[in-house]
């Protein structure tokens, strides 16, 4: 038996979404196909991904939607070469309020102090760009608060020293605080949604279905970017297309593992990419041979 092929794939800080999805990925691609062997290693997450990637330093790495979209449209820096390997799944944004606030709808929560996120997070930059969509300012017309950790964003809105928390995806550890402390989410009307992804068209309307939360009782309206796993320019077509081919063949054990990996599949990724050209070599055979690229 040849030895099997090594793969890095750099994930983000411990105990954050991207860690638990990329080692069980690798357990996955791993246990699918024995002619790989992907490693995780714990990163400060996307920014620093694509830095690796770019230096060639790790192979493959796991990317949120709005730094992938500013680096392969070369906002604030030169236009990234990198290459997708899989959309992963997608992080639709919106408020939690607490069950007994008088807000309704984004409108309602202008002037109003909000808790935004962390400066580093990637759904901290998908609300800039919602608000921009919605020819807001989030510094003007909010009362704009940074989390130091994410994790006390769930306990000022318990205490009132903010009306909203902003976040996103499903199974998103803030909202679950809220939402079992009784509260509710706030999401975009039909409307903006239309306005939010008309400016930014790598926002898709996004709808988050009832139940999604513990005691989320609507669907909810939303927009979001999908993350990705991303490639390091020269990394062999072969590879890439191994990659895509355990990443399907294995999907059904990764969604015992985690359930966003519903949306881990070919379709997606296809649909996800800004245009095919930026998917991988390798990725784009496959994606062919299975009838989704064509």
């Amino acid at each position: 038996m040849a030895e099997p092929t090594r793969v890095t794939l750099a994930t983000a800080t411990p105990g954050g979404g991207f860690p638990f999805f990329g080692d069980n990925a690798a357990a996955v691609i791993n246990e699918t196909d024995e002619s790989l062997l992907v490693e995780t290693k714990n990163t400060k997450g996307s920014a620093e991904n694509i830095g690796l990637l770019e230096a060639g330093t790790v192979d493959i790495a796991l990317v949120a939607g709005e730094p992938a979209y500013e680096a392969f449209s070369g906002i604030g820096r030169a236009p990234t070469k990198l290459k997708i390997i899989q959309a992963i799944y997608s992080n639709p944004g919106m408020f939690a309020v607490r069950g007994d606030s008088p807000a309704k709808s984004l409108r309602d929560l202008i002037g109003k102090p909000i808790a935004w996120g962390t400066q580093a997070s990637g759904l901290t930059l998908l609300g800039r760009y919602v608000t921009d969509g919605l020819g807001l300012d989030r510094e003007k017309d909010f009362q704009p608060h940074y989390l130091e950790k994410a994790g006390d964003g769930p306990l000022m809105v318990a205490d009132g020293r903010v009306a909203a928390l902003w976040g996103g995806g499903i199974g998103w550890p803030g909202f679950t605080a809220v939402m079992q402390a009784g509260g509710r989410f706030i999401g975009l009307t039909p409307d903006e949604v239309a306005q939010v992804s008309a400016k930014h068209n790598f926002l898709k309307p996004i709808i988050v279905p009832a139940g999604a939360y513990s005691g989320q009782k609507e669907p909810v309206n939303s927009v979001g970017s999908w993350s990705y796993i991303l490639a390091r320019t020269d990394l062999p077509e072969d590879v890439g297309y191994r990659l895509a081919k355990a990443l399907h063949g294995g999907h059904a054990a990764l969604v015992k593992r985690l359930d966003q990996a519903k949306e881990t599949t070919p379709q997606s990724t296809a649909n996800a990419a800004p245009s095919p050209g930026q998917i991988h070599a390798g990725v784009q055979r496959y994606l062919r041979e299975v009838g989704v690229l064509h």
